[in-house]
Order: structure tokens, then sequence, then C-alpha cells
């Protein structure tokens, strides 16, 4: 009947609104920094309370409620690819933010939310680049799951090993804070999934895009307050973060693919290591600066927005010309090399 059609059209029309929003994140995110930088007060009433720390937490429900038991069966069953990617992830990553830090000499309070941002696992945002560069999409989402358990313990290790040499880490408070933000809520979400999966299917893109909102918002207040603080130090450092978060990103999807073609992976598994190694997660590190370092607040939470905004840039931009340097591919199944 036209009115079945009609309510067809619109819910086709609604998805494709949503879809658009989620694609535009980085524009999002972008647009957040600005706001926070002309107009802080806008976010500041984010910046008091559990906003942040429940913000994040919501995004990690969202990123569980995406996964299923049998994606994890299936990394049983195939775990070698998985390992390799998490490996190259965890080594590349934060010795490439240490060689940077290093080099570049970033003050105390940068160079630590710099080390800790390298220090964590993967976004969920790479799976979206994973999909636009027709990588292999299952690996990519399995590998996000995998990176972002791992951080329960590799995380404030590393920050500890790392981001010691500048300021006292505590490593047990961090794996604390780790606990609440991402197991607790990812398993929730896990859960959910399993015990009533209509009711997960008929969220849709609800997930992504509070996701996406709930980080729009946690970049807003990282920035704000210092806008607030410490303006004059953001503006003569804007450039040198700007650069930091370009070669940290840059190595981590270049040297990701490489690693991984030389570990003899196709180019799709290649491509979707990639992307875990390049894109972390930026709302964790900011929320974890703010949570973990409060005597270096608000500075030490910046890097992480630099980060976010660049790598999804250059994400995008090698996602777009991977996807029309391939054919379609079909990459259901994570496939292991033997």
């Amino acid at each position: 009947s036209s009115g079945n059609y009609l309510k067809l059209n619109l819910k086709n029309i609604m998805k494709r609104i949503l879809d658009r929003f989620i694609n535009l994140y980085a524009v999002w995110i972008i647009l957040a920094f600005v706001v926070g930088f002309f107009y802080p007060n806008v976010f500041m009433w984010f910046t008091q309370g559990s906003w942040m720390t429940w913000a994040l937490a919501l995004v990690m429900l969202c990123m569980g409620l995406t996964l299923k038991v049998e994606d994890f069966i299936s990394l049983f069953r195939t775990p070698k690819i998985v390992v390799i990617a998490a490996a190259i992830h965890y080594t590349v990553m934060p010795l490439s933010g240490l060689l940077i830090a290093t080099a570049m000499n970033l003050p105390t309070e940068f160079a630590v939310g710099f080390l800790l941002l390298a220090s964590c696992p993967a976004g969920t945002a790479s799976n979206m680049i994973a999909y636009i560069a027709r990588a292999n999409v299952a690996l990519s989402v399995i590998s996000t799951a995998v990176s972002t358990l791992l951080a329960i313990v590799m995380t404030p290790i590393l920050t500890k090993l790392l981001a010691g040499q500048y300021v006292h880490v505590d490593a047990w408070g961090m794996f604390l804070h780790v606990i609440q933000l991402v197991l607790i809520p990812v398993s929730l979400g896990v859960f959910i999934n399993y015990k009533f999966p209509n009711f997960v299917k008929k969220l849709g893109q609800t997930g992504p895009v509070i996701s996406t909102w709930a980080i729009v918002f946690i970049s807003g207040g990282i920035i704000a307050p210092a806008v607030i603080d410490g303006k004059d130090i953001l503006i003569d450092y804007a450039g040198t973060l700007l650069l930091a978060a370009t070669l940290l990103h840059s190595l981590g999807f270049g040297l990701g693919y490489l690693l991984a073609r030389l570990c003899k992976y196709d180019k799709a598994e290649a491509k979707a290591i990639s992307c875990e190694t390049g894109m972390q997660n930026g709302g964790l590190a900011a929320v974890l600066a703010r949570n973990s370092f409060p005597a270096l607040v608000p500075l030490v939470g910046v890097p992480a927005v630099f980060c976010s905004v660049m790598q999804t840039v250059i994400g995008g931009i090698i996602a777009s010309i991977w996807r029309y340097m391939s054919k379609p591919i079909n990459s259901d199944v994570v496939k292991e090399k033997s």
C-alpha cells in the first residue's frame, strides 16, 4: 500500500541521513574543537562531575553492542592473525609516540597526554575506516575488541614505562579506571546483544550516532578548560601538536600495513591491520588523562583531541585511496595464513 511505501521510504531516508552523520565524524570533531576554542563556555558544564566518564562508558557500551559471542568463538579458531595485529598495534604506536615526543621535546603536560594516547587501544572509528577502504572488516572488528580488552593491562603498563620519565604514573589506579571505562561497559554490551539480539537489531544506527555525539562532547570538554586556563601555551604549541599527531598516525597506518605484508597477509587483511594500528581510542585517552593525571589537567588531555582529528583525516584519505584502487571484496570471515 501507499502507506507502507511511504513509511519504508522515510525509513530509508532517515538511515541515509544517520549514515551521513556518522561518516562526517571528523567534521564534528573539528567543529567541537573550533567551538570549544572560541566559545569554551559551551562545553564547560560537561567538564563538571562525571559527565565525561559516563559518556565514554556509553561509547564502550555501544561498541559492545556491535560484538557477538560468535566473534570471539571465531577468534579462538583463528587466533594467530589477531595476535599479530595486537602485537603490531602495541609496539608501533607506543614506540612511535616515544620517538616523536622525545624528538619534538614536548612539554610535560603534552608529552604525558601524547604517550598515553599512543598506549591506548584501537578506536571504534577504525572499523568505519576499514569498511571504506574495502579491508577485511571482520578482522578489524575482532582486532578492535581484542586491543580494547588488552588495554586493561597494556595501557597502564605502557604509560608507566613511557611517561614515567616525565611524571609519576599510578599504573594500578589507571588499571582500575580502564576496568571501569572499558571492561564493564563492553562486557555489558556483549551480554545485551547475546540475550536480546532483536532489541539490538532494532536500535540500528542509534549506537554509532550516540557514540559520535559522546566523542564530540568529550573533545569539546577537553579543549574548553585548556583554552580558559592555558590559551597562550595551547596557541604556541598548536602547530607542534598538529605535526606530532600527523607523524604518529602516518607511522601507524604505514608501518601497520608494511609489517602485515611482511607477515605474508593479503592486502585486505593488511589494510585492516593498518587501520587498527593507525587509529587510536582518543576518547579513552582524553578521559584517562583527566582522571589519572589531575595535576596536569587541563592540558594533558589536549593531545588526544588533536590526534582524534588527524587520525580521522589521515585514515579517511588513505581509505578513499585504497577504495579507489581496489575491487569490492567479501570479507565476512577472518582467515589465518599458515
